[in-house]
Order: C-alpha cells, then sequence, then structure tokens
C-alpha cells in the first residue's frame, strides 16, 4: 500500500511529499520527492520489531543540505572524475570541482538536490515512479537527460531500484543510491561489529585525492578481502597503505560474475545483534563499500547524532573515474541509447 503526505516546502514555496511504502506484515520504506531520496527502510528485527536501517534526517531542510548525501539518489555520475573533466566525442566537457580539483557525484547540484515529478505506478506492488528532465549542460553534461528512478518494496522485504533513461547527445550516466546502512537501526552506535561479505577478487587502489590508479589489484592476502564474511572493524586500523589514504574502506570493488543484462548477488551483510541480513544485488559491474569514516556530528533522525563508522554504503557503480580510462567499464551512453541499471536490497532474519 502507498501513501503520500507533505514533507515540507522549499524555499521556493514548492510542496515536497514522502512516499511511504508499507507491505502486508508492517515492514515499509519511504521515499521523499525531493532527491529521490530513500529516508526510512524499516525491517522486523529476529524479534519482529521494526528497525530503521538506513541514516537520515526528519526536516526537508537538512536533505536541502545533506553534505553526506543520506539516501541520495546519486547522478548523472556516481562517485568521482578526476579533474573534473572527461572527453566525449572529441570534445572536453567540463564539470563543477567540489572535492578539491575533482567532481564528487556529479557536483554540488546534483539530482539528489532536485524536485522530482512523483507518480505512483502501483499500490498493489509498492511501486513509484519520480521522474524528470536534466536539461542539456546541467551540472555540466551534455545532452537532455529524460530520467525516472523507480522505488519497489516487495511482501518480501525486498527494495527495488531501478534507473532508466535517454539522453539526445552522448553522455555519462552511472547512478547510483547513497544509503548509509546500520543493521542494528539508525542511531544505534558503531556498524563495526556487522558482518559484511563482497563477492569480489578484486579492487581499484586509489592514489592521492581517492581516484583510481587506473589498475586492479587482488583482495587475497591483504585486509580488503571480504570474499568471506568478516566484521567490518577486524581489519580496519590496520596499517596497509589504501585503507591510510582513505581514512578506513573507501574503495571500489570489481564484483564477480559480471553479465551487464543479469542481476546476481555482489554482496551480505549481518547483524549478529539484530539477527536482519542485508543481500545486495545488482546488474553493476562494482560496488563501492565505504565506511562512513568522515561523518561526524551530524544530527539525523530522532534527536540522534551519527559519528564516524557508525553505518557503511554499498554504492553499485561503474568504476570510479571510469570515463577517463579505458580499461574500466565505460558509462557512456550513445544519443538515444536507453539506459538501464537496477539494485535490489534484500532483508531477512537469521534466527
Amino acid at each position: 500500500m502507498v501513501t503520500e503526505r507533505l514533507f515540507g516546502k522549499l524555499p521556493s514555496g514548492e510542496e515536497v511529499y514522502i512516499y511511504h511504502m508499507e507491505n502486508k506484515s508492517g515492514a515499509y520504506a519511504e521515499v521523499l520527492q525531493f532527491g529521490g531520496i530513500l529516508v526510512k527502510l524499516c525491517i522486523p528485527d529476529r524479534e519482529g520489531k521494526l528497525r530503521d536501517v538506513v541514516l537520515g534526517y526528519d526536516k526537508l531542510e537538512q536533505y536541502e543540505e545533506n553534505g553526506c548525501f543520506f539516501g541520495a539518489t546519486v547522478g548523472r555520475s556516481g562517485n568521482r572524475i578526476a579533474g573534473s573533466r572527461f572527453m566525449i566525442d572529441g570534445k572536453e566537457i567540463k564539470l563543477t570541482p567540489n572535492e578539491g580539483e575533482n567532481n564528487l557525484h556529479s557536483g554540488p547540484d546534483g539530482f539528489e538536490k532536485k524536485l522530482w515529478k512523483a507518480e505512483i505506478l502501483s499500490q498493489e506492488k509498492n511501486e513509484v515512479r519520480f521522474s524528470r528532465i536534466s536539461p542539456d549542460g546541467e551540472n555540466g553534461f551534455p545532452g537532455e537527460f529524460a530520467v525516472s528512478v523507480t522505488y519497489i518494496f516487495t511482501e518480501e522485504n525486498e527494495l527495488k531500484i531501478i534507473y532508466e533513461g535517454v539522453s539526445d547527445k552522448a553522455t555519462v550516466a552511472n547512478m547510483t543510491n547513497h544509503s548509509y546502512f546500520n543493521l542494528n537501526g539508525e542511531g544505534s552506535g558503531t556498524a563495526l561489529d556487522q558482518y559484511m561479505t563482497i563477492h569480489a577478487a578484486s579492487y581499484t587502489p586509489v592514489g592521492a585525492g581517492a581516484i583510481p590508479t587506473g589498475l586492479y589489484a587482488d583482495v587475497a592476502g591483504t585486509p580488503m578481502d571480504f570474499c568471506k564474511a568478516k566484521k567490518i572493524g577486524q581489519d580496519i586500523n590496520v596499517d596497509f597503505e589504501q585503507l591510510k589514504l582513505t581514512g578506513g574502506y573507501d574503495h571500489n570493488y570489481v564484483t564477480n560474475y559480471y553479465n551487464r543484462a543479469s542481476v546476481r548477488e555482489i554482496a551480505d551483510a549481518w547483524s549478529e545483534e539484530s539477527g536482519i541480513e542485508m543481500k545486495v544485488l545488482s546488474d553493476c559491474p562494482c560496488v563501492q563499500f565505504y565506511a562512513a569514516n568522515f561523518v561526524e556530528q551530524e544530527h539525523g533522525k530522532n534527536g540522534h547524532i551519527y559519528n564516524q563508522r557508525e553505518a557503511f554504503c554499498l554504492e553499485t557503480q561503474v568504476e570510479p573515474n571510469a570515463v577517463n580510462v579505458e580499461a574500466f567499464h565505460s558509462p557512456i551512453i550513445d544519443a538515444g541509447e536507453k539506459y538501464h541499471s537496477e539494485t535490489s536490497y534484500c532483508f531477512s532474519v537469521r534466527k
């Protein structure tokens, strides 16, 4: 069942609605028309009590700022682009730098700061679509990009996110969701004791500015190895150059068994305390694992204050800066080519 309610008003006077998608068990997700932002995701624990497993805010004004990108729909391009520039069709494209000289998550005025058109597609299937026209040149990206993000919350406690779009010029399309998860519930403290599995034999090491070097490296025998479940905090503070460069885990993993046309499991997280397990399925080649290293004194929902490493992100994507690295998976779509990507967060309980 989908319901909508007024969440707030923008300085322009425009009304912003939030969409509540609840299944028959009482579990629910809430998504904001502003930014296509996932605000709440309330999942039953092993005792049947609902826990909101995503960090976020109570007020629209906070989402207008949202320096941490809580719950954000990121676009057109997730993650970093080195030097805030790239070539496409022989032309240099310049973006606005917002992390040193680099561009992060498309710049300071990305999709997470836009008011989307909302449409309830199905009450029975808990399906809501958010759409907008991104004008040619918006944030520097070429082409008028007609884009949509569809959220579906199933009876099996699966949150599916589908990204679709088409541009009238060749452009970059590498969208993702930037939710911060804590399987004990938002505001419950550290996430370092939660277990993580990432189905990836390699990752992309980074240099200055957290920009990938352009090479792949094996995770085997390093603290980057999550091929078997281990606590997020087990190796996060070890003496390892890659972890020092990024203050902990903030790395792109190149996931196994990638096939452009198929969705497969790429990661699994589990909390021993709550019993909540989350499997991540996607058709993307990569996932960014971020351990919330730089969240500090952030005033979140329910009077909670969020700090470092009290959540984790699993952002499905192509490699950061892939638009500038030929060996990486290309995020470029041609004029008229249909962009489609989907990711699911599937929840269950281990007894």
